[in-house]
């Protein structure tokens, strides 16, 4: 682990007065910041804060927001509610799923990407299928469609590439 991760979760811990009662919320940055919740910061801020290191993981493991697995730049969420799966969101997942060469158990891409999950509802009904891609929610999505919108992430990535 890299010493200026530490560093930056640091920062967070000191923006939150160190307070175990803030461990939520620090978590919640320490997560903005990095994607996910790699174990030996975990560990870290278990130990910064003097509380043990079973109770930041059990607060990590138990809401669904927290991942301890590394996501992608770009975290495609697919509505499979009621109304999304009625109007074809599995043909949106199956078709994500095949343009970026990944499973339901392996859903990150390898260069750190794109992250694709399902989700129970995104409250976007009257959209259905839905998609929401970071912020930007995508709606009546086709395959093809989803598959368009990925193509021009990828794209709009390569000119950020070549620019910097």
């Amino acid at each position: 682990m890299k010493l200026r991760k530490f560093q930056k979760v640091c920062e967070i811990i000191e923006a939150n007065d160190r307070k175990s009662s803030r461990l939520i919320p620090i978590l919640q940055a320490v997560q903005e910041e990095y994607r996910y919740l790699p174990e030996e910061i975990l560990t870290f801020i278990a130990t910064a804060l003097d509380i043990s290191p079973a109770k930041v993981f059990g607060v990590a493991t138990f809401y669904s927001h927290f991942t301890l697995k590394p996501k992608g730049k770009y975290i495609v969420r697919i509505c499979d509610g009621t109304a999304c799966h009625v109007k074809g969101s599995i043909k949106l997942l199956d078709a994500l799923l095949a343009k970026l060469k990944l499973t339901a158990e392996v859903n990150t891409t390898s260069d750190m990407m794109f992250t694709v999950e399902t989700v129970s509802c995104l409250g976007a009904c009257g959209l259905a299928p839905a998609v929401v891609i970071n912020d930007k929610v995508y709606g009546q999505m086709t395959p093809e469609k989803v598959v368009t919108v990925i193509d021009g992430i990828i794209e709009e990535e390569k000119h950020a590439n070549t620019r910097a």
